[in-house]
């Protein structure tokens, strides 16, 4: 048998990927090869290990071998059937399901765990058997005749199951068996009558959603693990997540009959912790999670509850058995129960009315005073989903709601996060800092009477974390709310900007020195930040970062490049001077070279470009402007990527667009033909105009389209005769950037914080608030459209009505689009 175990292991490595495959012919083809030689002694097998069950039922050494194998038979056999019902099965399911149907009811004092916390050998082979039958009431429910012989014997494991840890998981799994067979209308004769949901609610869901001893360990030896697992699961234990979704799918057929016999339970247990708080409290948990099995209709982690049932009142609850409870504030009641509390302002959120929500936040914030880890935590992660609820017209807690009480929320929350007695604990709990970080979004410029207090504290922060850093989302929120902090104080105030770089740079520069490589990435964020509210020349403090960062070995992190481009984009459109005075041109286009050659940073490459292109003299670039355009129709001819030819169409059209006398409409046709004679048209024709219209961005889309028509219209090149096509080509490229559809882009005031996919250099985290509006370099032009037309009739005029020719040559629809434009043919 134990060459056998290494064979089944084996199988179940391979066959077991099939599970998460999505369905194709050659998945179908090597599943049926696999079905034609392994099906028959795989049957033979599992028929064997029967046997040997049977005959070794007194031999405990001989039964813990073979129900290795036989728990390893299951599995394949889940695996052999996850993806379709095949024949092999079908024909023989009765015998199969026989033998599972056996497992699922046999019983062995010699493979009864000890470990009242780990999963025995029986407890592994029900749980996978479950499994199957929930696979086979999904999808092959037709073939599966025995299904109410399984919920019948489902029913009676659940009811004479254990508390014991080790029991969790086949409670769950049963569970999910019975919820799927609830969710069936052909079985719901199954659970049908008052008598029957009565039983169901008494004697399985009444013990598997109440509190549990096991529980209440876990909350005290583990706190922080308790509350990690119950916001990222709903609910940390397994048998009241499982249960709550069999009360859910019994509401779908029995709405009426199931909401009345809970509630009646609900009442009993909250009369029952009325009699003796302190002593009930388990009632009031049981009575809260009770209510959220027949409430809740389907949540989302990140948005709480999204939909509930329609029979029972979340708002009355609230009001009549949350509140006043939630309003006491001593330790009289346990702080477990201080926690469900406090979770369902959570989870209802979205369905509390704004004043029941407007009066929790106060005490909320006393909630941040409580001593124990889970309650605290709870109360910071509520007030940061609180913030966050946004409605159609805006956030549903605004400023004013809540800029008296940002000084206490604040003070808070600094003390609980710096309380902690070492580093590693100092950024445990990332919960606490995103809570700070959306209280500061929230207020705004009302942060700046707090400006010095609360720099202070993040500055302290940073450079603690910054000896060991270890958690990275704690870490991103620390920098956010900096950029959060410079983002609503730093424009309102030229003495506010000196006053923060002059207390962040010493911690930054430090940082910089001692090469802190996940911070560096921040650190250039905020730099760049503070550095664009300047309007004046550029200050000495970032000159003398330049030199630096134009050496390679920064670049050579990916997670750099972003800020580091960001950085410099910042410093040449500051002080274009300095750049050309310190002859640091050749040094950033050799960056540009470096970042034209990789496929994952060209684009930043180009954004670095424009700003060149922008911002220096064109008597400085002039020398270097042949070898770029080399560089980039390399790439374009035998590298590119759908990426590169729309950054470079981007910048051949933001060259004729941007308001610069130097880079007229045929600068770009110019250089290159002088690269090669006749390249421009190929170019143009073959990438520009086609490709342009797969341009997202809004405000590219019209760069692109002023930079099209100042060529069609300022130009001279493309009414040569040798271009006879071009003109109308382009003309028609440009209504289409108009008129054909494509996804806008957002840009509006909710800026979203999601760094829950965040890891050490795995990429550039991007600080949501410290992102600079993105600027139009054509704003000097309101209307495209208008401009189009006004462009046009100059441009006829001047070339004697020729472009009113071409049009008449065009199609109807080119005439009916100019002339919805106020374009006179």
């Amino acid at each position: 048998m134990i060459v056998n175990l290494c064979i089944l292991q084996t199988a179940h490595s391979i066959f077991g990927r099939w599970r998460s495959q999505f369905r194709s012919d050659s998945l179908f083809s090597e599943i049926l090869f696999v079905l034609e030689k392994f099906c028959t002694p795989y049957k033979n097998l599992f028929q064997r290990l029967d046997e040997l069950i049977m005959q070794n039922s007194e031999n405990r050494e001989a039964l813990d071998l073979l129900f290795k194998n036989l728990i390893l038979c299951i599995k394949i056999f889940y695996d052999l059937n996850c993806q379709d019902l095949p024949e092999f099965f079908e024909d023989n399911i009765e015998q199969w399901m026989g033998l599972l149907h056996k497992y699922l009811n046999y019983s062995n004092p010699l493979l009864v765990s000890e470990d009242h916390d780990i999963e025995g050998p029986l407890e592994k082979v029900k749980s996978n058997i479950c499994e199957i039958v929930e696979l086979y009431t999904q999808r092959y429910e037709d073939a599966f005749s025995m299904l109410p012989e399984f919920v019948n014997t489902s029913w009676n494991l659940l009811t004479n199951t254990s508390f014991e840890k080790k029991n969790d998981i086949l409670v769950e799994k049963i569970m999910a068996f019975l919820t799927s067979v609830a969710k069936i209308q052909r079985y719901s004769y199954i659970f049908k009558s008052q008598d029957v949901l009565r039983h169901l609610i008494e004697n399985i869901i009444l013990p598997n959603i109440s509190f549990q001893e096991s529980d209440k360990e876990f909350f005290e030896d583990d706190s922080v693990e308790y509350v990690k697992r119950d916001l990222e699961e709903f609910d940390c234990n397994l048998r009241r997540n499982a249960t709550s979704n069999f009360v859910r799918a019994l509401l779908e057929q029995f709405e009426t009959d199931v909401v009345s016999i809970v509630s009646t339970y609900i009442n009993h247990y909250l009369v029952e912790f009325q009699k003796d708080k302190r002593k009930n409290w388990r009632a009031k948990n049981t009575a809260i999670y009770l209510f959220f099995s027949i409430t809740i209709k389907s949540s989302a982690n990140k948005l709480g509850v999204t939909s509930v049932t329609t029979i029972t009142n979340v708002v009355d609850f609230f009001s009549q058995n949350i509140f006043q409870d939630l309003s006491l504030l001593s330790e009289d009641i346990h702080a477990m129960l201080k926690m469900i509390l406090i979770k369902y302002v959570y989870i209802f959120r979205n369905q509390l009315q704004r004043d029941q929500i407007l009066s929790c936040l106060p005490l909320l914030i006393n909630y941040l005073n409580f001593p124990n880890y889970a309650v605290y935590t709870y109360a910071a992660v509520t007030i940061e989903a609180i913030l966050n609820l946004n409605k159609e017209e805006g956030f549903l807690i605004e400023k004013m709601d809540i800029v008296q009480l940002s000084k206490e929320l604040l003070d808070n929350l600094f003390k609980l996060i710096e309380k902690a007695s070492t580093l590693g604990k100092l950024s445990e709990n990332d919960f606490l800092m995103k809570c700070t970080m959306r209280v500061i979004a929230t207020i705004k410029d009302g942060i700046i009477p707090l400006i010095d207090t609360i720099s202070s504290y993040l500055i302290n922060i940073i450079l603690e974390i910054s000896k060991n850093p270890s958690n990275p989302k704690f870490n991103h929120y620390v920098f956010e709310s900096l950029a959060i902090l410079i983002r609503y104080s730093a424009p309102n105030s030229r003495e506010i900007l000196l006053r923060l770089e002059s207390s962040l740079f010493p911690s930054l520069r430090l940082i910089l020195q001692n090469d802190v490589t996940e911070f560096i990435p921040y650190v250039f964020q905020i730099l760049s930040q503070l550095l664009e509210y300047h309007n004046l020349s550029l200050p000495d403090i970032y000159k003398l970062l330049v030199p630096p960062i134009l050496l390679a070995s920064l670049w050579e992190s990916r997670g750099n490049v972003p800020a580091l481009v960001r950085f410099l984009k910042a410093v040449i459109s500051q002080d274009p001077l300095f750049i050309v005075n310190s002859n640091y041109i050749e040094q950033i286009l050799g960056i540009f070279q470096k970042l034209n050659s990789s496929r994952l940073d060209d684009h930043y490459g180009f954004e670095l470009l424009e700003t060149v292109f922008l911002h220096l003299p064109a008597s400085v670039i002039e020398p270097y402007v042949k070898q770029i355009f080399l560089l980039l129709l390399t790439r374009l001819n035998q590298s590119r990527t759908g990426k590169f030819v729309e950054c470079f169409i981007q910048l051949i059209f933001f060259l004729s667009a941007i308001n610069k006398k130097e880079y007229g409409p045929d600068y770009f046709i110019n250089v290159i033909n002088n690269i090669q004679t006749g390249l421009f048209e190929q170019v143009f024709s073959m990438f520009c105009l086609p490709g342009v219209q797969n341009i997202k961005d809004t405000i590219d889309r019209k760069t692109c389209s002023i930079g099209m028509i100042i060529m069609l219209c300022r130009g001279s090149a493309l009414q040569e005769i040798k271009y006879p096509t071009l003109w109308s080509s382009t003309l028609i490229a440009i209504l289409k950037l108009f008129e054909l559809p494509f996804e806008v882009t957002k840009n509006d005031e909710i800026i979203e914080v999601d760094i829950d996919d965040i890891g050490f250099q795995a990429s550039f985290s991007r600080l949501a608030f410290s992102v600079k509006a993105k600027q139009d370099p054509c704003m000097f032009i309101k209307d495209p459209k208008a401009f189009l037309i006004e462009e046009l009739m100059k441009g006829n005029s001047a070339n004697r009505g020729n472009f009113s020719r071409i049009i008449s040559t065009m199609s109807d629809d080119v005439k009916t689009v100019l002339t919805t434009y106020g374009y006179i043919i």
